[in-house]
């Protein structure tokens, strides 16, 4: 395969594949392929229901979209970025992989490169991904095609850790592939690091997000803890934080596509391999039960105000993370439906991120554009979205009654205005 002669396919055009489909079209011929008709016809006309991309971006002139998967055939590089969700019962869906395996194996040509972004447990790639492009192309693996792994590292909303600036850590089955995606993924990213081996870059992938969710469930766990003690959470830890070697994360909600569904693929390989995770289960357990740890925090606050009455409550933000739309997987959106079930609560939600029909339609969920003043007895934030961060208490003060209440879980309102009527995690 010659460098330069080289035309690329990107399977799955969310957060991940489509910045990476657009950043690979400076150089490259690229093919943005992705089932959905809605989103082909959206990104055609410019238009990134993400909010990642601009109109320019989308626009280039070496990138087209299709729903067509023929135009795989016409690809000597395939990069699927599709998800990989967990079920109800946390077991990994793998169906859209497997999916999406199926298209790539009837549509592959001889020689061609298929690389994996999607998170995967140990030992995917080339066990089970290989198997079902091999029975859908009747190709034989290192022969036929080549596999390769690059775990993906976006992270939605963050205007820092950009895809041009991380490190990006790469992986083949065999070295000759894998210099040719350093020389691929090196003309958008600087730094690379060579994986020994695809097992190890699908191991790297799932420890990244495991790591985290472990250190953020023991702060939530030293929230509940020092909120017992009538201690501040936020006051330990920037004392804490002046040791050279301590570990900054802050307590809160988790979820998400990464941080809440990593660990159980990587638990569910190993119980296939014999072994009971101890510490990462306890860890996910710990912190799927804080959206209603908080809950019923937030019930005790409104006791000092009579539960009886009818209550007007107002949730600002129902995304699953700070300055992004979307709202899957998140536990904000849990704590909502949480109210919502309560006869005495009239609960109004405000996002400024989040599409407001799209929301409406699948959801049934209005999101009111603008808070009425002086209609709010309990004002609670649950995003940190940065419109937040600009308010000032006298803002915040006419959207609630005169002995309104103030429920902070991100330290904002509280750390900033030192309010007696506001109360953090």
């Amino acid at each position: 395969m010659k460098y330069g002669n080289i035309k690329i396919t990107v399977v799955g055009l969310g957060y991940v594949g489509l910045p990476l489909a657009s950043a690979l079209s400076n150089y490259y011929d690229v093919v943005g392929y992705d089932t959905s008709k809605k989103k082909i016809l959206e990104l055609n006309k410019g238009i990134d229901s993400t909010n990642q991309l601009k109109y320019l971006e989308i626009k280039n002139k070496r990138l087209m979209f299709t729903n067509n998967p023929s135009e795989i055939k016409e690809s000597n590089l395939v990069i699927v970025t599709v998800p990989t969700p967990v079920d109800k019962k946390n077991i990994p869906d793998i169906s859209l992989l497997k999916n999406a395996c199926k298209t790539i194996g009837i549509n592959l040509k001889k020689k061609t490169i298929i690389v994996f972004e999607s998170t995967v447990y140990p030992g995917m790639t080339e066990e089970i991904c290989r198997k079902e492009i091999e029975k859908y192309s009747k190709l034989k693996w290192k022969k036929d095609f080549n596999l390769g792994y690059s775990p993906e590292r976006i992270n939605p909303g963050d205007k820092i850790h950009k895809l041009e600036n991380i490190t990006k850590v790469i992986s083949a089955d065999d070295d000759k592939t894998l210099q040719f995606l350093k020389k691929v993924y090196g003309k958008i990213i600087k730094k690379l690091h060579l994986a020994e081996s695809i097992k190890v870059a699908e191991a790297a992938k799932i420890i990244e997000n495991t790591q985290r969710d472990i250190n953020i469930a023991f702060v939530n766990e030293l929230s509940v803890i020092f909120s017992k003690l009538n201690i501040n959470i936020y006051d330990v830890l920037k004392a804490a934080e002046t040791k050279w070697n301590f570990l900054k994360f802050e307590p809160g909600l988790v979820g998400g596509h990464c941080i809440g569904v990593d660990p159980y693929y990587l638990t569910y390989k190993a119980k296939q391999i014999g072994y009971a995770p101890k510490i990462i289960l306890s860890g996910r357990k710990l912190n799927d039960n804080m959206t209603r740890y908080l809950y019923l925090k937030f019930l005790n606050l409104l006791k000092r105000k009579n539960l009886n009455k009818k209550k007007n409550i107002l949730l600002l933000g129902i995304t699953f993370k700070e300055n992004c739309n979307d709202y899957r997987n998140s536990k904000p959106l849990e704590f909502y439906k949480l109210l919502s079930k309560h006869k005495n609560f009239k609960v109004d939600v405000h996002d400024p991120f989040v599409d407001k029909r799209e929301i409406k339609k699948y959801l049934n969920l209005k999101i009111i554009r603008t808070p009425a003043k002086n209609k709010y007895d309990a004002v609670v934030l649950l995003v940190k979205h940065h419109q937040y961060n600009k308010l000032n208490y006298k803002k915040l003060e006419q959207f609630g009654k005169k002995d309104f209440i103030v429920f902070d879980i991100k330290n904002t309102f509280f750390k900033k205005f030192k309010k007696d009527n506001i109360f953090t995690i």
